[in-house]
């Protein structure tokens, strides 16, 4: 299971051994055209970040804008997106799957649920300014970071893919003329194991090279006892590699190429509970159950068994290569950023949730081609700054999926009144086999302004310009269990039996879209280090098209204007004030949002079998605002202290056609003039659609906070002077949804997390610590999922229970 582990321990080990008795040195600061890291400048704070495509400190921007550095993502064990939120609490992150993973901010993003290809995300994840469209990259570890940047709200004047919601702006270390490296490993109860390595140095006057290695693994958190092995874990291998080429005093070229792998046995789920739905009693959970004799391994799901029957397997390899280049012309800079990427995903889930062999086999891998070419220049004067850029997008998605049921599926799926579902090999075997095509191309063209008007005040207009055209292709093909292909025409009983669960289907849907936006930001600094600002942004989250399938009418024929859907149209507003006082030692920075999103794109999800369970449609209107807290303190080298609130009102105002939720479905469709039963009646009418107006939208908590400290006093410890250190790290996170409808059955109840570590961390970049994660084994969910069929099934993911270890890392 995880075929890195022996050997980078005993390499790191043996590299660890080496480099504690060598001489070392503090790592110089990268390149000054990506001097991204957190530099405290003398007798300040200040982060100097790149939000707006040039170095400026944070606090002189008017954004809001969370900045990790890797000192705290390597303490705090933040090495991927999922733990990320823990230090950024307007961040969401939501994950049955690499491909079924959702990042929003502010409860925006991407709608709640199963992934579609169909759509783009509302957040953009950008490494050293190359977009990365595939979501399942948030899943994999941080490699070589240097700093992250979580920009809220709207980026599209100054990033080549436009976002609606906010930008993850990670930027990595970069190639050095003077050799340094930084060697780490860690271990850790469940078996955890990470070792990380990043040498780099010179190949000539000229041409300088950096490469960076990371591996993970641990076995899983959740017992199978149908299989004897442990799910949820992790398995993550990383290498980047960077060549840095001076061509001239202005002119600097670099060429990346990184390869990044998963071979997780992933992804499970346990039993949490049963919802009453509108099912007769006899085709609930529970008499379906008895009915085969079955009864989950425990109704405690923080006893983390599960006994899911079908193959698990989240194996995926993200890779690609990227040539930047950087020249200096006059008083600006013009970058020119060429991009390829490549996703691999082989999947293997089991979408009943349970231990009988209903669904069988579910799986739909996929292979993505991406290319990107953005080419921007900055310019910089004494009155007037602005960028301006172009990008262009082109991406092909190709996707084989297989959906097959088992032999327990026809005593499950088929209604007891019929014969039929009495006989096993009425379902036993029957598959879908799926053909799925996606070609995307995307072309903007965008500006940012910034107009000093005087010392204090700034004015800072944007405009963006953005063509978008996508073809999709869908076609599903059913077979029985002997082989033969059913045309959907069949009238016998047997295959009409069949066919309720999968139709053949094809569908070709295609689309295209123009789209004009812009934003103003006015800023004025009320004080040295105070800044206000207020911005509106009028933005956009391109067109989408049902790549999955498409719903069907009564005739249970393909509704073909459902193929496309349109794009969301976005106002936003915001208000901001940042401080620093007490000599630059404190810093409070204060932020108010409304954020209303006609159309938003949302996912409607079928609770039967078959492989259409969820596309995608536009709800009339949501809204989500808010207000947020950042406060930092350093009274002196000895301490430091940080916390952040986010407080945010997300909300469906106008969605009368969604999905039901669990309590209301299942039941017969309620026709002209007739009353849908009350939530939970078994044998009742079920509306076709609910009206869930008002209601909030799922994945976001009301109330995020994010707090923690570090005290360390001066000691000796190896014969090496440095400091002994004490760290603490917590976070709270409100009450939230688990479905796009929400259901009183499908609540996370809210949770607090606390982490600590305490370690020595020497002068000459020596630094050994022990962590605890989790300290207090808190329960939690980090997701529930709403079983197929409207059985009322609630099936949940844990989150980590508590974990501990140590690490030891040197910086040279």
């Amino acid at each position: 299971m995880y075929p890195f582990s022996t050997r980078s321990t005993l390499l790191l080990g043996a590299g660890l051994t080496a480099l504690l008795s060598a001489p070392v040195h503090a790592q110089d600061d990268i390149p000054a055209d990506l001097a991204t890291t957190a530099q405290e400048e003398p007798n300040s704070n200040d982060i100097i970040v790149t939000a707006r495509r040039r170095s400026e400190s944070a606090q002189d921007i008017p954004l809001a804008v969370s900045v990790i550095d890797a000192k705290q993502l390597d303490e705090t064990g933040a090495f991927n997106v999922n733990r990320l939120q823990q230090l950024a609490p307007t961040l969401q992150f939501y994950s049955s799957n690499p491909r079924n993973t959702a990042v929003n901010i502010r409860g925006l993003g991407v709608p709640f649920g199963l992934t579609s290809d169909g759509f783009e995300q509302g957040v953009g994840i950008y490494v050293d300014d190359v977009y990365y469209s595939r979501v399942a990259s948030a899943t994999f570890d941080f490699l070589d970071v240097a700093q992250i940047e979580v920009l809220r709200g709207p980026q599209g004047t100054l990033y080549g893919k436009n976002t609606t919601a906010g930008a993850i702006n990670i930027t990595t270390n970069q190639p050095s003329f003077d050799f340094e490296g930084r060697a780490e490993l860690s271990l850790g109860n469940y078996e955890f194991r990470q070792a990380r390595l990043a040498i780099s140095g010179p190949l000539s006057e000229r041409v300088a090279a950096r490469v960076a290695f990371s591996g993970t693994s641990r076995r899983g958190t959740i017992r199978n006892v149908t299989t004897g092995e442990d799910i949820q874990s992790l398995d993550n291998l990383g290498v980047r590699a960077q060549v840095l080429w001076e061509a001239t005093d202005n002119l600097k070229i670099t060429l990346v190429g990184d390869y990044n792998k998963q071979d997780a046995n992933c992804c499970g789920s346990v039993f949490v509970r049963t919802a009453p739905t509108q099912r007769p009693l006899n085709r609930q959970f529970a008499a379906l159950a008895a009915a085969q004799n079955y009864a989950p391994p425990s109704t405690n799901p923080f006893d983390r068994l599960s006994d899911l029957d079908s193959q698990l397997n989240a194996g995926n390899v993200i890779a690609g290569a990227s040539l930047r280049l950087v020249w200096d012309i006059g008083p600006g800079t013009f970058t020119s950023v060429s991009a390829w990427r490549y996703w691999d995903w082989k999947p293997e889930n089991d979408r009943d949730f349970t231990g009988l062999s209903i669904v069988a086999l579910s799986q739909n891998p996929s292979q993505q081609d991406q290319f990107t070419q953005e080419f921007r220049y900055a310019y910089t004067g004494d009155t007037i700054d602005f960028v301006v850029g172009a990008f262009a997008f082109d991406q092909r998605i190709d996707t084989q999926g297989t959906e097959a049921h088992g032999i327990n599926s026809s005593r499950w799926t088929i209604a007891p009144a019929n014969p039929l579902s009495n006989d096993p090999s009425v379902l036993n075997g029957l598959t879908a086999r799926n053909t799925q095509l996606l070609e995307s191309t995307s072309l903007a063209l965008f500006g940012q302004l910034s107009w000093k008007v005087t010392d204090a005040f700034t004015i800072q207009p944007g405009v963006r310009l953005n063509y978008d055209r996508k073809k999709g292709f869908y076609e599903r093909r059913v077979f029985t269990g002997t082989g033969t292909e059913l045309t959907g025409r069949e009238t016998d009983a047997r295959s009409r039996a069949q066919l309720a669960v999968f139709q053949p289907q094809v569908s070709a849907p295609e689309d295209t879209d123009w789209n004009l936006t812009y934003d103003l930001t006015l800023s004025y600094e009320l004080a040295p280090d105070v800044l206000a600002y207020g911005t509106y942004a009028k933005s956009f989250k391109t067109i989408g098209i049902n790549q999955n399938g498409l719903p069907t009418d009564a005739s249970g024929q393909p509704i073909a204007a459902a193929g496309s859907i349109r794009p969301e149209k976005v106002d936003h507003f915001e208000i901001g004030l940042k401080t620093q006082f007490w000599d630059r030692r404190a810093t409070l920075n204060l932020a108010a949002f409304r954020t209303d999103i006609r159309d938003y794109q949302a996912t409607v999800i079928n609770g039967e079998f078959g492989v259409l369970r969820g596309f995608l449609a536009n709800a009339d209107k949501v809204r989500s605002q808010g207000i947020e807290v950042d406060f930092s303190v350093r009274p002196s080298e000895r301490f430091t202290a940080y916390a952040s609130g986010a407080y945010t009102d997300a909300k469906y105002v106008r969605f009368v056609d969604a999905p039901c939720p669990p309590e209301l479905s299942g039941g017969t469709t309620a026709g002209p003039g007739q009353t849908p039963s009350a939530p939970g009646t078994p044998g009742g009418i079920s509306p076709a659609n609910c009206d869930i107006s008002g209601q909030r939208l799922p994945g976001v908590s009301k109330w995020a906070f994010s707090f923690g400290a570090e005290g360390n006093l001066p000691t000796t410890f190896l014969g090496k002077p440095g400091q002994v250190y004490l760290g603490y790290d917590g976070s709270y996170r409100s009450d939230f949804s688990s479905n796009p409808s929400p259901s009183a059955f499908t609540n996370v109840e809210g949770y607090h997390l606390s982490n600590f570590r305490l370690g020595f961390r020497a002068d000459d970049g020596l630094n050994l610590f022990a962590w605890v994660r989790n300290a207090f084994d808190e329960n939690y969910f980090e997701q529930l999922f709403v079983g197929p069929g409207s059985t009322g099934l609630i099936a949940g993911l844990p989150g980590d229970p508590r974990t501990w270890g140590a690490t030891a890392s040197i910086t040279f």
